[in-house]
C-alpha cells in the first residue's frame, strides 16, 4: 500500500472526477444528485466534457461533469475557490448547454430541465447554505421554467460536520462527504453504504499513482504561477520606488519626492505587473494554450493577448 502523505478530497476537481466518472460508481453519483434534486434519477449518461464552441476565439470549454439524465441534462462545476471570473464562466457554460438542447427537434420545449450544479468553497461570509438561480422578472415571473442554477456553500456543510447535530449530518452526509478526510469519513461511512463506498473510491484514487502524479505537476505549476506573480508586484514596486524618487528630484522638492513614489508605486506595480503578464502569454500562446486559459492566468483581453 501507498503511504499517503496529503490525502485529496473532492473539493479538488480532478478527485471529483475521478469517483464520480466511473462507470461502477453511478450509484453514489445517482445518491448524491437525489439528494440534492429532491427527485428520483433512473438513467444517467455520461456526456463528454470538451463542449465544442461556436466561438473561434474560444478553443476548449471543460465541464468538471456534463450528465444526460431522465430529468434532462445536468452539469456540475467544482470551484475550489471563489473568483471574479467564477460565476460568469460558469453563467457561459450553462447557457450554452442550454441553447443546444433547447434548439434540438422541431419546436422549442421545455419538457426537459437543464440543470447546473455548483460546489462552490470560499463563500464562507455567506451564512446560507443553498442558492438556486432561476430567470425571472421584477414581479418574480419566471422568464424559463426549465433552467435552474444550484450554487451549494460547500464550507457551511463541511462545518455541519463539527456541529454534532446528527440530524443535519444525516440530511447532507452526501454533501458533507465531499471534502472530509480519510478519518472523518470512516467516521460517516459506519452508517451509510454509499458514504462507505466512495469513502473506499477515494482512498483509490489517493493511491493512483499517476493521480498523484498529475497533482503534483497540478500544484507546481500553481506555485509557479504565484511566485511569478509575486516577484512582478516585488519587481513593479522596486521600479515604481526607482521612479518616484527620480521624478521627485526632478522637481527639486520634497512634496515631490512624495507624490512621486506614490504615484512611481501606483505605475511601477502596474506596469511590472503587465509586462510579466505579457511574457507569460506569450509562452502561454505559443504552447497553443487557449485563449480562456490565457485569459485567466494573466487578466489579459482576448485584443491585448491576440496582438501578441
Amino acid at each position: 500500500m501507498i503511504i499517503i502523505d496529503k490525502f485529496y478530497t473532492c473539493k479538488n476537481d480532478r478527485a471529483f472526477k475521478e469517483v464520480f466518472m466511473k462507470e461502477d460508481n453511478k450509484d453514489i453519483l445517482k445518491a448524491l444528485l437525489e439528494s440534492i434534486l429532491k427527485v428520483e434519477i433512473n438513467d444517467i449518461e455520461y456526456l463528454n466534457l470538451e463542449k465544442n464552441v461556436d466561438n473561434v476565439n474560444v478553443r476548449r470549454k471543460h465541464f468538471d461533469l456534463h450528465l444526460s439524465t431522465n430529468i434532462g441534462s445536468i452539469q456540475v462545476e467544482v470551484n475550489s475557490e471563489l473568483k471574479p471570473y467564477t460565476r460568469n464562466r460558469n453563467a457561459a457554460f450553462i447557457f450554452d448547454t442550454y441553447s443546444h438542447v433547447v434548439l434540438k427537434g422541431e419546436e422549442y420545449t421545455d419538457d426537459k430541465l437543464v440543470v447546473q450544479i455548483n460546489f462552490t468553497y470560499g463563500l464562507k461570509k455567506k451564512k446560507k447554505d443553498l442558492r438556486i438561480y432561476k430567470l425571472m422578472d421584477e414581479d418574480n415571473k419566471e422568464f424559463v421554467c426549465n433552467l435552474l442554477i444550484y450554487e451549494f456553500n460547500m464550507d457551511y456543510y463541511h462545518k455541519l460536520w463539527y456541529s454534532k447535530d446528527n440530524e443535519k449530518i444525516e440530511d447532507y452526509k452526501y454533501l458533507i462527504m465531499q471534502d472530509l478526510n480519510l478519518e472523518d469519513l470512516r467516521k460517516l461511512s459506519k452508517k451509510d453504504k454509499v458514504v462507505y463506498k466512495y469513502m473506499s473510491e477515494l482512498e483509490r484514487v489517493n493511491e493512483d499513482p499517476k493521480f498523484r502524479e498529475y497533482m503534483s505537476a497540478e500544484e507546481d505549476n500553481r506555485k509557479i504561477e504565484n511566485s511569478i506573480k509575486y516577484y512582478a508586484r516585488i519587481e513593479g514596486i522596486e521600479e515604481g520606488k526607482i521612479e518616484g524618487k527620480i521624478e521627485g528630484l526632478k522637481e527639486g522638492k520634497i512634496e515631490g519626492m512624495k507624490e512621486g513614489k506614490i504615484e512611481g508605486i501606483k505605475e511601477g506595480k502596474i506596469e511590472g505587473m503587465k509586462e510579466n503578464s505579457i511574457e507569460i502569454a506569450k509562452k502561454m500562446k505559443s504552447d497553443n494554450i487557449s485563449l480562456e486559459d490565457i485569459m485567466k492566468y494573466t487578466n489579459l483581453t482576448i485584443e491585448e493577448i491576440e496582438k501578441l
